[in-house]
């Protein structure tokens, strides 16, 4: 009994040690990426100076810890810049956030059909990313046009990556939804749904100004919606003041709302 001790707090140091190893080091950001971002992506823009740096440290860490691969084209500099600033967008509210359910970026050179198919050819190519199940679990598809495009149209109220990576916040609770169960509080959920709803049928009734496809699904309504409130936070707080706090309240928590202000500005 006297040997098993020492040997478990043995076993337990290495352990210890072992994890504090493999901690995840992060590569120092790139200072030429800075004007990119100040180029591309007008949620960085608009942040303050510190906050800049604390987005870029959240880049980086996302690249050290989701692996992006390009399909059958050479995978570019800016291709990783957008996808991990897709990223951090919605979760820069959070002190601290992990994608624990994204293990691969894909990034397919065009838009791409059900059958994941990207040829010229082929009919029916609509689809300008998604989040993979089954053998495709913890993976994301992008087309890299349209990757591309959510940062270079400043005018429409649309990203598909961050549509894609606003499904997994949503998929935080287990189910994708529409329901951001683990990002609002309790109380907020039902006044959640009834907005949802109200204007899903607005959508419907062509009387909203949200894209269509948000009608489709509670699902796609959260990503589609959270789309527009970071394209476009000033239009759709002058448009959907309710949604627009409701959104407030899932990707700002109280807490880091008055950091963070000038994003949405």
């Amino acid at each position: 009994m006297a040997y098993i001790i020492p040997v478990v707090l043995f076993v337990f140091v290495i352990f210890l040690l072992s994890r504090k190893r493999t901690k995840k080091h992060p590569k120092p950001f790139p200072a030429h990426w800075h004007t990119i971002l100040l180029t591309r992506v007008r949620f960085y823009k608009n942040l303050s100076d510190e906050n800049q740096k604390v987005f870029q440290k959240r880049m980086m860490l996302f690249l050290e810890e989701v692996y992006i691969e390009a399909v059958q084209f050479e995978l570019e500099e800016l291709d990783s810049i957008l996808v991990a600033a897709s990223a951090v967008i919605p979760v820069f509210g959070f002190k601290e956030w992990h994608y624990n359910n994204l293990s691969t970026v894909l990034i397919y050179p065009d838009y791409f059909d059900e059958n994941l198919s990207f040829d010229a050819d082929v009919q029916g190519r609509k689809i300008a990313g998604l989040v993979g199940t089954g053998r495709y679990k913890n993976q994301m598809i992008l087309s890299r046009k349209a990757l591309h495009h959510g940062f270079t149209n400043a005018t429409d109220k649309g990203n598909t990556a961050i549509h894609e990576f606003v499904h997994l916040l949503d998929n935080t609770d287990g189910v994708t939804d529409g329901i951001p169960e683990r990002l609002l509080e309790h109380q907020y959920i039902a006044p959640w749904l009834a907005l949802m709803h109200k204007e899903m049928e607005a959508i419907n009734n062509d009387a909203s100004d949200i894209r269509n496809y948000g009608g489709t699904s509670q699902t796609e309504f959260f990503a589609v919606a959270s789309e527009y409130f970071f394209e476009r936070p000033d239009l759709f707080k002058r448009k959907h003041p309710e949604l627009y706090e409701m959104l407030s309240r899932c990707f700002t928590p109280s807490g880091t709302r008055k950091i963070i202000k000038r994003s949405f500005v």
